[in-house]
């Protein structure tokens, strides 16, 4: 009896009419083990990814894989985005034993969950021998097996103590910098080579150095390649090759919240056009394809349709001439439609920009009302608090930016969303899905990403609602999740036990939650004057020394928080009603500026505005330092006047 049928998951009720006999993770699974003595085949995936997809259609629903599957082990599937704790934990064991990682994950384990055989994507003959193979090694050579396992367990916990180093100086800022060079690609920008991620949070620890030669590079070819979609905005997961020309498709969340926050501050920075541009489009597909019913915001987009890779997206030279006609040509040169991806289709790029855009407007419009037309990737519509909450900051942020005050209440809806379902008796819950909240307890990139998430929202509208649940957050991360070296774990002290309680200090597809913690920390401290908050935080960054040398593409949310700390961060507090106009001047004059800084606006409960008040009956602005203000200024003019020279 496959039991997904009930799950919330979307991934996993992908898997619902599977011949597997799947359990869901929990306690039924392993009790059923024991029961059968049999190891249980633990796959995790997420909805999104194009190799899961293929691992099912190949093994999942083929009745002989099936019948292997059920005969011998106790089959579990997992959502690795509703259980990071999960996927954590079995990455660990799977990068140990296979030197990398990756999903679908395929693990083979006790029925005590001591992983003993990991492995990635199996085709289906393959797997057939596999599971062939395990099953005969449990049965015929029982001890053996066991003791891998518990090798296995007691290695990756062994000297899990996370490495710490000095305090950040700005040392440790230039040596990141120049760390970040030496893998730089100066032709077409990101590090490293193939396959090219995007790498987010990095460009905003450069943004913040003012290092605009690294940054803009990589965000104006990520840009104009076909990692962007040309045509409907957005970005997808990767690039398969290193000049962001095909991407695995896939459409995530979290990869656009954080993009859409670092072109608008490379918008900030620079005044460049093109940032203007893609933070705006980059939005707009937000609240067009992943808004959902609820106010939340959905995972993620698939890669495939119609059970083909990217065939929402591509294009062949035949397909422009029946939609355009008489534009086909122009627009074949202007997209580089040159067979870049398979069976002579193309990826759309636009390496520059057209010269005629009114009829650049009429193509897109065209191309776009033709690709409605075609079957849609599955969305994947699960809300998860983390990405919601990076998103609520991007939305916020851009929104009073670039004066798109829809952009700051679909934030303030997906807050109030989280605040009134994903908040369960003062705790966090992870997922909810069509208004009804998971049972997964939330993890700490759940509280530092929604905490991070509430501060700007504060900021940007006032209210004080937003500001006091971050501190909530902030108070379940400081009480529940600390480690008892200064640092944090990724599940609170009351989470289900794993065979090791994860813990990682590096940024991967999304800020690592110590450094998130620590971020969100900070500027709660700048607002409040809390020395336990930013104690805490500098604490928390104690790793970024480490990594910043030889690893600083995997510390990039550390060093911004460092480079934010090292900054103070700049506090401005901004008295005056908000409906008033010069309120609001202030105030948008206060984020444009390209300094780290916490702003306090609205409501007086909070600590950096009081005693601060209206000057001569006008809006006034405070910029501060520790609380040590300067004196107040009344036009944004003058407010940019100081922050320029911070």
């Amino acid at each position: 009896m496959n039991r997904l049928q009930h799950a919330t998951s979307p991934y996993l009720l992908q898997h619902a009419d599977n011949p597997v006999d799947w359990f869901e993770w929990g306690e039924e699974a392993f009790d059923e083990a024991r029961r059968r003595d049999v190891p249980l085949l633990i796959s995790v995936g997420y909805s999104a990814c194009h190799w899961c997809h293929v691992m099912a259609h190949e093994s999942f629903e083929d009745e002989r894989t099936a019948e292997l599957m059920n005969s011998s082990f106790v089959n579990v599937k997992v959502d690795r985005e509703e259980r990071p704790d999960v996927d954590a934990v079995y990455m660990n064991a799977t990068q140990a034993m296979t030197q990398h990682g990756g999903w679908p994950m395929t693990v083979f384990a006790t029925p005590g969950g001591h992983p003993f055989y990991c492995g990635t994507y199996f085709p289906r003959e393959q797997f057939q021998r596999l599971l062939a193979g395990v099953h005969n090694a449990w049965t015929g050579d029982r001890e053996a097996v066991l003791q891998q396992g518990s090798k296995i367990v007691e290695a990756l916990n062994e000297n899990t103590a996370l490495p710490k180093g000095p305090a950040p100086t700005e040392e440790t800022l230039a040596a990141a910098v120049q760390n970040l060079r030496s893998t730089f690609d100066p032709v077409h920008g990101g590090f490293g080579g193939a396959p090219k991620f995007p790498p987010s949070m990095a460009l905003e620890f450069l943004l913040r150095c003012g290092e605009h030669e690294m940054s803009g590079h990589t965000l104006e070819r990520m840009a104009r390649g076909g990692l962007y979609d040309q045509l409907g905005g957005g970005f997808a997961r990767y690039s398969v090759d290193a000049q962001w020309v095909v991407p695995h498709f896939e459409k995530m969340l979290y990869d656009n919240a954080l993009l859409l926050r670092v072109y608008t501050h490379w918008w900030k920075a620079t005044g460049t056009p093109l940032a203007r541009r893609i933070a705006l489009e980059t939005a707009d597909w937000l609240l067009r394809e992943m808004l959902t019913p609820e106010g939340g915001f959905a995972s993620a987009l698939d890669a495939d349709s119609e059970g083909e890779e990217g065939r929402f997206y591509v294009w062949t030279p035949e397909q422009l001439g029946e939609v355009l006609g008489d534009d086909a040509a122009w627009a074949a040169e202007l997209f580089e439609v040159t067979g870049t991806f398979e069976h002579g289709t193309s990826v759309l790029q636009l390496l520059d920009d057209p010269g005629d855009q009114e009829r650049f407007e009429r193509v897109r419009a065209a191309l776009l009302a033709a690709r409605a037309r075609r079957v849609r990737p599955g969305r994947d519509d699960k809300v998860v608090a983390a990405w919601n909450g990076l998103a609520i900051a991007a939305l916020a942020e851009t929104g009073l930016i670039f004066e798109r005050p829809d952009l700051v209440e679909a934030a303030e809806r997906a807050a109030v969303l989280l605040a009134g379902t994903h908040l369960v008796d003062g705790r966090l819950r992870r997922t909810s899905r069509d208004g009804r909240v998971g049972t997964n307890a939330g993890v700490l990139e759940d509280y530092a990403d929604v905490a991070e998430g509430l501060i700007a929202l504060y900021g940007v509208t006032g209210r004080a609602r937003w500001f006091e649940l971050a501190g909530d957050m902030l108070e379940q991360i400081l009480e529940r999740f600390p480690d008892g070296t200064g640092g944090f774990y990724d599940t609170a002290d009351d989470a289900e036990t794993l065979f090791q309680r994860p813990q990682d200090p590096t940024d991967n597809a999304t800020p690592s939650g110590q450094y998130a913690a620590a971020a969100a920390l900070l500027s709660y401290a700048a607002l409040t004057g809390s020395s336990r908050h930013r104690e805490a935080a500098l604490t928390a960054l104690a790793t970024v020394s480490v990594l910043a040398r030889g690893h600083a593409r995997f510390a990039g949310w550390g060093l911004a928080a460092a480079r934010a700390a090292l900054a103070g961060p700049v506090e401005v507090a901004i008295s005056g009603p908000l409906d008033d106009p010069r309120t609001r001047a202030l105030q948008r004059a206060a984020f444009l500026a390209d300094v780290p800084l916490v702003v306090a606006a609205g409501d007086g409960k909070v600590p950096l505005l009081e005693g601060r008040g209206l000057i001569g009956g006008a809006p006034a602005a405070y910029v501060c330092r520790d609380f040590a203000c300067r004196l107040p200024v009344t036009t944004p003019a003058d407010l940019r006047a100081q922050l320029a020279e911070h």
